[in-house]
């Protein structure tokens, strides 16, 4: 089992109301970028940690590896500038009712270490 950080504030509600991740392919330019790439490493079972507004308001269960998948329409102008085509991952999740703000728990206030996934 795999831990993946998922920062969703543009698609949140989407994704967790609908069960799923997506995430475009590449950047705006054209160019790869690792935390897309990444979703191409999920598998069913892995823990998912869903973050927003500095806050982790779900966690989720994968359902499924990823496969290629239109941008969702219920994005409507939620990221703009992102390809047409993407990655896309079936999640169970579950809102949590008390909302984790992580950085509270970093007696430095340190970030570095709170983003590491895999």
């Amino acid at each position: 089992m795999r831990y993946w950080w998922v920062n969703q504030n543009q698609t949140y509600r989407h994704e967790v109301q609908g069960g799923y991740l997506w995430s475009p392919k590449r950047n705006a330019n054209g160019a790869r970028n690792p935390y897309y790439e990444s979703m191409r490493e999920v598998a069913r079972g892995d823990l998912v940690f869903s973050f927003m507004d500095t806050r982790i308001l779900a966690v989720g269960i994968a359902q499924s590896y990823c496969w290629e998948s239109p941008k969702p329409q219920e994005f409507g102008n939620a990221g703009q500038n992102w390809e047409n085509i993407g990655w896309k991952v079936k999640v169970n999740f579950t809102e949590l009712v008390n909302k984790v703000r992580p950085i509270v728990h970093f007696s430095d206030g340190s970030r570095d270490s709170m983003f590491s996934c895999g």
